[in-house]
């Protein structure tokens, strides 16, 4: 939580005044972080550290639907439109180049130069961009593998493994390698046992016949990046259901997967937000994870959901993306609707779109 102070000054009632609004400012942006769902795997709020981030699997997968926990991916529009661009569209970027910068995107979206994004366009520009950030992952693995892989015989035991985690996590090396060797019992804190019981189970899965425990570099990409795989994929959506499977069915029903948090709502301002976060999900759920319609989401339906490189799926979202901005109906984004709606695109509101949209084109 973002804790805010003022101190109210008697000697300057100005200050003092501009105290209590800043006062009254932190009140009310602690209300509304307390009572918002809790997501800690969005790109802008991991604080993980260096160590850390090299070999534990990200809680977050660029160009996937769900994160691992199982919330909505929030990034994920302006994802698989900028692609590797993500970090281009700053709030404080000057807006005629910001203006300029998302055009020349448009100019690339639109294939057959007519000055109008089709969803097929935005399907193939879909696809191109998921594809870039799956390059990127592979270029990283790269380099996290060798943080693993000291003595770079080209294979890393779970043991190994076992040993760099703890010592990310605070225990020293010697006595977790001398625990390991003699077969003994390391004490770790609850929650650091639960994380290592899943990364294990996370590490067997992503070992491929023959199993022996050890991980190539290829392997390893699967274990930080199961959406590179088809068996970690499925490995992935079975926890995610597990999690939010409520009866035990090993499917999931729309009031499992919109039911919030676990938590309270002690506000109006709370309330709105989980009022905003169940629509998102509803929306989700029937529009494009229920394909069949049935109220029901089988292991097989959340799969192909979470499937980066499904075809399908991307020609859905590439209709749902252009709906958005979509405002003369057409089923096509002309240049002025995407600088309108340049928020959901690029994560950045691009004032004055309408009198410069001719000249930026």
């Amino acid at each position: 939580p973002f804790w805010l102070t003022a101190m109210v000054s008697r000697q300057a009632p100005l200050c003092g005044l501009a105290a209590h609004c800043l006062w009254f400012l932190g009140v009310i942006l602690l209300m509304d972080a307390s009572a918002r769902p809790a997501n800690h795997s969005s790109t802008r709020e991991r604080a993980v550290n260096r160590e850390e981030n090299e070999i534990l699997p990200p809680d977050h997968l660029n160009g996937v639907k769900l994160e691992m926990d199982g919330h909505l991916n929030k990034d994920f529009h302006q994802e698989v439109f900028l692609g590797k661009d993500m970090d281009g569209f700053d709030e404080d970027a000057e807006p005629r180049r910001s203006r300029r910068k998302l055009m020349v995107i448009f100019s690339k979206v639109d294939v057959n130069t007519d000055r109008r994004i089709s969803a097929k366009e935005m399907q193939r520009w879909i696809m191109e961009k998921t594809a870039e950030h799956f390059q990127e992952a592979v270029k990283e693995n790269k380099m996290h593998f060798r943080a693993v892989d000291p003595d770079g015989d080209g294979r890393v035991s779970w043991d190994e493994y076992k040993v760099k985690f703890l010592v990310s996590k605070g225990h020293s090396e010697k006595e977790v390698a001398d625990a390991i060797r003699n077969h003994e019992e390391l004490k770790v804190d609850e929650e650091t046992q639960e994380v290592l019981e899943n990364l294990r189970d996370r590490w067997y899965q992503a070992d491929n016949p023959p199993a022996d425990l050890l991980l190539t570099e290829d392997e390893f990409l699967s274990f930080l990046h199961p959406e590179h795989s088809r068996g970690m994929l499925k490995f992935m959506v079975k926890e995610i259901i597990r999690d939010l499977d409520q009866d035990g069915d090993k499917q999931l029903s729309l009031p499992e997967f919109i039911s919030l948090p676990v938590g309270t709502v002690e506000n109006q301002q709370g309330q709105d937000i989980d009022d905003s976060w169940v629509k998102d999900r509803k929306r989700e759920f029937e529009e494009l994870i229920d394909s069949n319609h049935d109220g029901i989401v089988t292991m097989e339906e959340l799969e192909n959901y979470m499937d980066p490189m499904n075809e399908y799926n991307a020609l859905n979202e590439a209709k749902q993306m252009i709906a958005i901005a979509d405002e003369n109906q057409n089923h096509h984004l002309e240049p002025e609707e995407v600088l309108k709606y340049s928020e959901f695109f690029t994560g950045s509101k691009l004032m004055d779109y309408a009198r410069n949209v001719h000249e930026e084109f």
